[in-house]
């Protein structure tokens, strides 16, 4: 009996620290509770683009709540208010015209629009770096920055020969990228700014 008491004093532990701290004592062989992960830091002047995941929570009716995924089109779909283009509003804009549609159905509506995810300022690389792939798009990032966090280039990478492709009112623009050149502080003015959607590809 003695030996058990013994074992018993680190659960008894783990247990009063944890109701100390206000949380509850995991249960060995189950995992941690989930952590709920915060809103992204929007950028100034934020606009709603295309994939971003939306919270709309109208106050004290959650019938008319959702976590909505902007469509291609720029619009979502709520309850009773059906599709509202969002794409190119930013958070505040959009909370206001749904305000003003829900007055409708509502008694002096209260909403909040929130971005949970966004997704619609990622660029794309591609062809000879370690890490292809879709990143998010950080204020004033540049092709040797996303070259930087994909990993770099691959031995037979052509790094005198990339291609930014870029879409600008529907026609795509290629805007070349000779990697030796800028980091030889040559003809830095290649380094531009990326912008939502650009596409690096490295032959």
């Amino acid at each position: 009996m003695r030996a058990i008491s013994f074992l018993c004093v680190p659960v008894l532990l783990i247990c009063a620290a944890a109701s100390a701290a206000g949380q509850t004592a995991p249960v060995p062989g189950q995992s941690a509770p989930a952590v709920a992960t915060p809103a992204p830091a929007l950028p100034d002047g934020y606009v709603i683009g295309p994939s971003d995941v939306l919270s709309v929570v109208f106050w004290r009716d959650k019938d008319m709540s959702a976590v909505v995924t902007v469509r291609p089109d720029g619009k979502i779909t709520l309850p009773l208010l059906n599709e509202v283009t969002a794409g190119g509003l930013t958070p505040e804009e959009l909370r206001v015209r749904l305000v003003e549609g829900a007055k409708k159905y509502l008694e002096d509506p209260n909403a909040t629009v929130a971005v949970k995810e966004i997704r619609s300022r990622n660029v794309f690389i591609t062809g000879n770096v370690a890490k292809p792939s879709s990143y998010p798009l950080a204020n004033g990032m540049t092709p040797l920055q996303l070259i930087a966090l994909a990993g770099g280039l691959l031995e037979y990478a052509d790094a005198s020969s990339i291609v930014i492709i870029r879409n600008e009112g529907g026609h795509p623009e290629y805007l070349k990228f000779n990697y030796k050149d800028v980091i030889k502080q040559k003809n830095v003015r290649q380094n531009v700014t990326l912008k939502p959607g650009d596409t690096v590809v490295v032959p």
